[in-house]
């Protein structure tokens, strides 16, 4: 069994930067695909980022290019979401997730196996 533990959300202003944490604990986990989604009110779960075991290979979705940087610290069990030049639209709950299936559509949350419980993000314009 794999927990996640997110941090980092909070209230900011557009064009600020935040960068989220996501703890992992209860087994080892360092060949795992890690994720980051994001949700709002009414609207379906929405792929962010993702980054490969090794951390050699990140996945983005098209709006956070160049923005947003996934990256893994597997001494510390950690990924983060660096998070630049922040938008009212990038307003969301923020869910970190553990694909423990290789060779999966990680942009999809079906790959998924296991989530964190989120953290809050707010950008104000």
């Amino acid at each position: 069994q794999v927990q996640l533990v997110e941090s980092g959300g909070g209230l900011v202003q557009a064009g600020a930067s935040l960068r989220l944490s996501c703890a992992a604990s209860g087994r080892t986990w360092v060949s795992y695909v890690m994720g980051w989604f994001r949700q709002t009110p009414g609207k379906e779960r929405e792929f962010v980022a993702a980054i490969s075991g090794s951390g050699d290979s990140t996945y983005y979705q098209d709006s956070v290019k160049g923005r947003f940087s996934i990256y893994r610290d597997n001494a510390k069990n950690t990924v983060y979401l660096q998070m630049n030049s922040l938008k009212p639209e990038d307003t969301a709950d923020y869910h970190c997730a553990v694909a423990q299936r290789s060779g999966g559509d990680y942009y999809s949350d079906l790959s998924y196996d296991y989530w964190g419980q989120g953290t809050q993000v707010t950008v104000s314009s």
